[in-house]
C-alpha cells in the first residue's frame, strides 16, 4: 500500500491492558489520565491526516476537555450521516472506506494516516489498506466496554518491530503482513 513518497496508513489507539479501547458506555477520558500528545511527540509529528469513524468522532466531541493540544492535522470524519451542524475543523465523508482513506492520504501529504475508530479501522484492515498497528498499552484494567477489534475479521498476522516505554504507557507497533 505505501509508496516512497507518502506516509503509511496506521491504525492508532489506546488499549486498557485487559483489552479495551473504550470503557462502558465509551468513557474514553481514562486514556489522558495516561497519555498525552508528550509521550510520543514523534507519533503527532509524523502524523498529517486522520480518518476517524463517527462514533469515535462524537465520543472525543464530548469529552470535557478532550486533548486540545493533539494536532494530527486535517480531520476526515466517515459517516453515512453527516451531521446538521458542520464542524469547521472536520471533513465529512460518506463515500466508502476504500475512497475515504485515499481522500485523508492525500491531504496527509508525505506524513502518515492514522486510523481512529475500531469499526473503521476493522474495515480498512479486512481491506488491506492498513501498514502499521500502533497500540498505547496504558496500565489500567477496565473490565467492560470497546474491545480493541469487533468480532469478525479474518485473521490478520503482524510483524512486531518497536515497543517503547515511556513512564507507565508501553508503545507496540506492528507491520500488517500482506
Amino acid at each position: 500500500m505505501s509508496e516512497a513518497s507518502t506516509g503509511k496508513v496506521v491504525v492508532n489507539r489506546a488499549m486498557s491492558l485487559d483489552g479495551f479501547i473504550a470503557g462502558p458506555g465509551d468513557t474514553m477520558d481514562w486514556i489522558f489520565e495516561h497519555l498525552t500528545s508528550a509521550t510520543f511527540p514523534e507519533v503527532m509529528a509524523a502524523t498529517g491526516a486522520m480518518l476517524i469513524g463517527r462514533r469515535t468522532y462524537e465520543v472525543g466531541k464530548g469529552m470535557s476537555g478532550g486533548n486540545p493540544d493533539y494536532d494530527g492535522g486535517a480531520q476526515f470524519v466517515l459517516t453515512h450521516r453527516p451531521p446538521d451542524e458542520p464542524d469547521p475543523h472536520v471533513t465529512f465523508l460518506t463515500c466508502d472506506v476504500e475512497e475515504a482513506v485515499t481522500t485523508a492520504r492525500r491531504a496527509a501529504g508525505e506524513k502518515n494516516l492514522e486510523i481512529l475508530g475500531a469499526d473503521v479501522a476493522a474495515q480498512c484492515l479486512r481491506r488491506g489498506l492498513v501498514d502499521e498497528i500502533l497500540v498505547y498499552v496504558l496500565p489500567v484494567l477496565l473490565g467492560d466496554g470497546v474491545p480493541f477489534t469487533p468480532p469478525g475479521p479474518d485473521r490478520i498476522d503482524l510483524e512486531p518491530f518497536s515497543n517503547i516505554q515511556s513512564g507507565g504507557v508501553t508503545m507496540l507497533r506492528f507491520h500488517v503482513r500482506r
